[in-house]
């Protein structure tokens, strides 16, 4: 069997195409969606229909879906934001920007499909190798969840009680491939909103039978100055802070 595994796509139905381009001419069997599908992006309900008309598909939500749900917003809460302006000012913003994707959303029906989605979902491949797939980390679709700098000790402890030989995440953005003792860790990367150096989408496949399986990284690239234009397009609140991610000048602080 063969699976293609993505995260992370935030309303960029130009990189979602490419990807799914790509990943249809190897021949799957089944995708496996790892959450964040359409808030911080200039297409949020485009994306929704073509993942949804994809045969043998699965989802979980991350915690961006959440939030047009349930109205909480990430970083800081109101309070500790009016306390800085310039914080107050990035509130304003991403406030803006999730109220503008739960009104394309909620408009054209979606939110009803945002409330199902499960936090996880687990799987077991034809050699027994049991799979747990979560956004962030096992048990959480939010937080730092685990990123390029996690330490070999904060990584065992995430996922030690897992009862998972093969964690599957997204969340940061950025693919890897690590152990934990005796579990593999596992992140495609990101479809949208990437972080440098490599700016093209990211995910994975999945390959496996009854002697084991495989996972390859794959990498698409996509017009990301169309997809800037696109959401000036729409006129989105969030312009500057998706031209950013397009133009790879984004970064978060363990990137550092």
């Amino acid at each position: 069997m063969k699976i293609a595994i993505l995260a992370d796509i935030h309303g960029n139905t130009m990189a979602l195409e490419n990807v799914l381009e790509d990943a249809e001419s190897i021949g799957l069997d089944e995708y496996w969606f790892l959450g964040d599908y359409s808030a911080i992006g200039y297409d949020p309900v485009g994306v929704l229909e073509r993942i949804t008309n994809l045969s043998n598909a699965r989802f979980i939500h991350g915690n961006t879906d959440r939030y047009l749900v349930t109205g909480e917003l990430p970083w800081m809460d109101l309070d500790e934001a009016i306390k800085d302006l310039a914080h107050a000012r990035t509130h304003v913003q991403v406030a803006r920007s999730f109220a503008w994707t739960t009104g394309a959303v909620g408009a054209t029906g979606w939110l009803r499909w945002f409330k199902a989605l499960p936090l996880d979902f687990r799987f077991s491949l034809p050699d027994g190798t049991r799979i747990l797939a979560a956004h962030a980390a096992p048990g959480t679709d939010d937080g730092m969840g685990i990123n390029i700098n996690t330490s070999d000790e904060e990584l065992s402890a995430l996922v030690e009680n897992s009862e998972a030989d093969l964690v599957l995440v997204g969340h940061t953005h950025l693919p890897f491939d690590r152990m934990a003792g005796n579990i593999r860790v596992v992140n495609p990367g990101s479809v949208s909103n990437p972080f440098p150096p490599d700016l093209r989408a990211s995910y994975a496949i999945l390959e496996a039978n009854e002697r084991g399986y495989s996972i390859h990284h794959r990498r698409v690239d996509y017009d990301r100055n169309a997809v800037i234009q696109a959401v000036r397009d729409v006129n989105h609140p969030a312009l500057d802070y998706i031209e950013r991610f397009m133009k790879g000048e984004n970064r978060k602080d363990w990137m550092k």
